[in-house]
């Protein structure tokens, strides 16, 4: 067999760290079959930039058995709140892209927007910090278009690989049910990514004071296909009309003395009185041709684009309240699987396990016909050959049931999917760039002095509570290698070596 000679001294490489391992060294890690598992931290891409792979068994059982962990609530998500209203576009896009919301200005597509919690039950009180999320459904003349993000612009992993891993840690512990900074420290401190996104929930923007005063974020890259087939990559923000309201801890303790729903009372009150919560949509591009141009990877979930302007491209008002909680919000089914032509997923390691993993999970909870229901049906007529499945309200008449056939269903060229250049070897290996830290650090010198303090006591009422001194010297050390001060502060706040997480910091 020839071999390249760089896979051979790969395939030797391996071979001479299997030889020089111990038997007893450690436990092999496996998938459900007992098959060994070779890298449970990257999944496996077509080239160092590609799209993930569907040969990724371990990946995709990963998803699979973690989408199946509940029922009937939702895994992540599982707390939220509804509302219907409308998007506006302010000016044509047919330069970046066919998608319909954008396709004139002035253009009006119906929306219905979930914001959830994201790690805590659905009844749990809505002043414990978590991120939140901010989905929204756009109904528009092309099918079902679901953005599916946060409040916070960016996300603790940047490989869908290791979500199930990083949400057990931070759920109640598996012996006693009770939620231990021990274990989601311990997660963290191997994933020194997560610094930029730990700084922004253990700010004050951990605990919103309102639904109607956060922004939101698509997290992730995107793609933008115009009419020539021309790709732009973009990031969305929908920034609040209504500002930005945060809560700091004693507000927390005060409110949740009060009312722990105070974020839906308040998104129910104000638009039951016609106060109408607005946010703008703004878009950040980069040409394919600039994603080298930074000193991290723009494709990374843990990076915000800093020094890329944003162009507003819309505004969407929220105008009316659910008349049934289950049968709308809490069986609407937002899924980043969910899109049309001119929007496609980017190479983002993280998003491509959520366009699988979220719509896998939505099947499972509500069914193969949740797309059905009123809260998910399209506007537009469904014209496919998915048949049958339990709660199926489709009105079949036809003996065909297949494609092509002589009743002349076709395909749109327009909706195919844009061609992406691949090079390299399909591979199993983390990002290079990562700049785990710099940004964090950039979020912590932006806060003002009183909102510095505040994250600085947020997070030391935590990670006080770590036993291990390895784990809370190695999360130290990063919070330091972000800033200085940041780290330093920290460091004292929680009793740590500052001398220790000197050492650890300089080895990062």
């Amino acid at each position: 067999m020839n071999l390249p000679s760089n896979h051979l001294k790969l395939s030797l490489s391996a071979l001479a760290l299997t030889i020089a391992l111990p038997a007893s060294a450690a436990t092999t890690l496996t998938k459900d079959n007992g098959a060994a598992v070779g890298d449970n931290q990257n999944s496996i891409t077509a080239g160092e930039s590609g799209s993930v792979l569907l040969e990724d068994v371990h990946l995709i059982q990963k998803l699979q058995r973690f989408a199946r962990e509940r029922i009937p609530e939702r895994v992540v998500h599982a707390r939220g709140t509804g509302a219907h209203g409308v998007f506006v576009a302010s000016k044509a896009l047919e330069d970046l892209t066919i998608a319909a919301p954008f396709a004139q200005a002035g253009k009006e597509t119906e929306v219905f927007v979930r914001f959830s919690s994201v790690i805590h039950s659905k009844g749990s009180p809505e002043t414990l910090r978590d991120p939140r999320g901010f989905a929204t459904k756009f109904y528009t003349d092309q099918g079902n278009w679901d953005l599916v993000g946060n409040n916070l612009p960016v996300f603790f992993i940047r490989d869908a690989i290791k979500f199930p891993d990083m949400v057990h840690s931070l759920k109640p512990s598996p012996v006693d049910n009770i939620q231990d900074p021990n274990r989601f420290f311990d997660f963290f401190s191997y994933e020194p990514g997560s610094t930029h996104m730990l700084t922004w929930v253990y700010s004050d923007y951990g605990t919103p004071a309102s639904l109607r005063k956060m922004d939101g974020w698509g997290v992730h890259a995107y793609k933008m296909i115009n009419q020539s087939g021309d790709v732009k990559y973009v990031k969305f923000h929908w920034v609040s009309q209504q500002g930005i309201d945060n809560l700091d801890s004693k507000e927390v303790a005060q409110v949740q003395s009060q009312d722990f729903q105070h974020l839906t009372r308040d998104l129910y009150a104000e638009i039951n009185k016609g106060n109408f919560p607005k946010w703008d949509l703004f878009i950040k591009v980069l040409d394919p041709s600039e994603l080298d141009d930074f000193d991290y990877n723009p494709l990374d979930a843990t990076k915000m684009w800093l020094g890329v302007k944003e162009t507003k491209v819309g505004t969407m008002t929220l105008n009316r309240m659910p008349t049934n909680f289950f049968q709308e919000t809490e069986q609407v089914a937002m899924a980043p699987a969910n899109i049309i032509p001119g929007i496609e997923p980017s190479e983002d390691k993280l998003l491509q396990g959520r366009v699988f993993s979220y719509a896998d999970t939505q099947m499972y909870r509500l069914g193969a016909n949740h797309q059905q229901l009123p809260i998910n049906r399209t506007k537009v007529d469904v014209v496919n050959y998915n048949q049958d499945g339990s709660m199926n309200y489709g009105s079949t008449t036809s003996n065909v049931n297949y494609q092509p056939s002589h009743e002349n269903v076709v395909e749109n060229p327009i909706a195919r999917r844009s061609q992406t250049e691949l090079k390299g070897y399909v591979q199993q290996a983390a990002i290079k760039k990562q700049q785990n830290f710099e940004q964090a650090g950039v979020l912590y010198r932006g806060f003002t002095e009183q909102e510095r303090t505040n994250l600085i006591n947020n997070l030391a009422g935590d990670l006080s509570k770590v036993q291990n001194n390895d784990v809370k010297h190695k999360m130290l050390s990063h919070f330091y290698k972000a800033d200085v001060d940041y780290g330093t502060r920290l460091t004292k706040a929680v009793g740590g070596d500052i001398a220790l997480v000197k050492q650890i910091a300089n080895k990062l």
